[in-house]
Parts: structure tokens; sequence; C-alpha cells
């Protein structure tokens, strides 16, 4: 079976999360058919869609300019697998307690920018993540923080007793960068073990 995966390239780790998928998908004995969104048309056609990191606020302006907004929303009212990281949680976020950020309300969470600090304030942490054996190497860069979690979400992981990862219904979100790790455990518990 050949996957086909959607994956926002406006900014952010694209070819990392397209390497990911692929290995997710590898350890299926299935095959992901990247497919790079930067125009509006492609979503519909793709089975799963990863929403990188970047800069929230250039992110969610393309989006909505072209369009893509609205096939972003159809695409996880059908059910079908999101994997937002960093920025595009803030993206997908019910509030991102900021008015240059046009969310998509694709998760019932709010979200403060950039809350664990500039670039230099980056780190690695091993978290525990409901749905996998053994810690996820985490890479937090300028990551947001998740400051209200709505009831029918599910925390994944913590970080210092804050959710650093949340799912709710088909969309998963993370404060991390779990594109940045040779280990694509967390693409595979997003899109294939749902």
């Amino acid at each position: 079976m050949t996957l086909r995966a959607g994956v926002l390239a406006v900014q952010g780790d694209v070819s990392e999360h397209a390497a990911a998928i692929e290995r997710a998908a590898a350890a299926h004995d299935e095959t992901a058919e990247v497919v790079e969104i930067r125009e509006a048309g492609l979503v519909p056609d793709c089975d799963v869609l990863l929403m990188p990191g970047g800069e929230s606020t250039t992110i969610s302006r393309h989006i909505h300019r072209i369009g893509l907004d609205e096939e972003i929303q159809t695409h996880v009212a059908a059910g079908k697998p999101v994997l937002a990281t960093c920025a595009g949680l803030i993206v997908a976020a019910s509030d991102a307690h900021d008015d240059r950020v046009d969310t998509l309300n694709l998760v019932d969470v709010t979200v403060e920018r950039n809350a664990f600090g500039r670039q230099k304030d980056s780190f690695e942490a091993a978290l525990d993540v409901s749905g996998l054996d053994e810690p996820f190497p985490a890479v937090f860069i300028r990551a947001p923080l998740i400051d209200y979690v709505g009831d029918d979400v599910e925390v994944l992981a913590t970080w210092d007793d804050q959710a650093v990862a949340v799912r709710d219904g088909p969309v998963v979100g993370t404060s991390f960068h779990p594109e940045l790790t040779a280990d694509s455990r967390l693409h595979d518990l997003v899109f294939f073990e749902a």
C-alpha cells in the first residue's frame, strides 16, 4: 500500500518530516508518497498531513491567503490524521494568544508562542510518550507552551508538568520537533498506530 503524505511546505523541516514518514511507512512494509503542499488543491488527495514548524504568523497568513485553511479543516473533519509540530501546533490550536496568528481551531488547546525561550534556549529531553515503550528524544526549539487543554484532548507527554504533546481526534500536536531525530516512532504512532 502507498500512503499519500502531504507536508505543508511553507517553512520548516519539510525534508526531515518527509524522511520520517517514509521510515515509518517502511517499518510497516508500506511506502509513503510525499507531496509538498505549497498551493491549494493537493490536500484533498492526501491520506495524512504534516504541519511543520517555522514562523507561525507567516504560516498562518500563507495558508489562509491561498485557501489551504479550509482544505486542512476538511481533512481533519474526515478523520484523516495530522501531525502538527511546534509552529504547526500553534496554527492548529484553538488560540495562540496572538492576534497575528489566525488559528485553524483543530486542537482544543491554547498555546503561548516561544514560551520555552529563544533559539539559544533550545534543548533536548527524553520524554515518556503515551503509546511508546521507550522515552522519545524530543528537540525543543523556540517551543510553544500548551497552557490550556480542552476536556476531550488527550495529553500524550509532559515536560516539567506542562503538556508538550496532545491528541485531539485525528490531530496530534507537539511543542517539540520529532522530525529532527532519527527516531520516527512519533510519526509511526500518529499515522500507523492510530
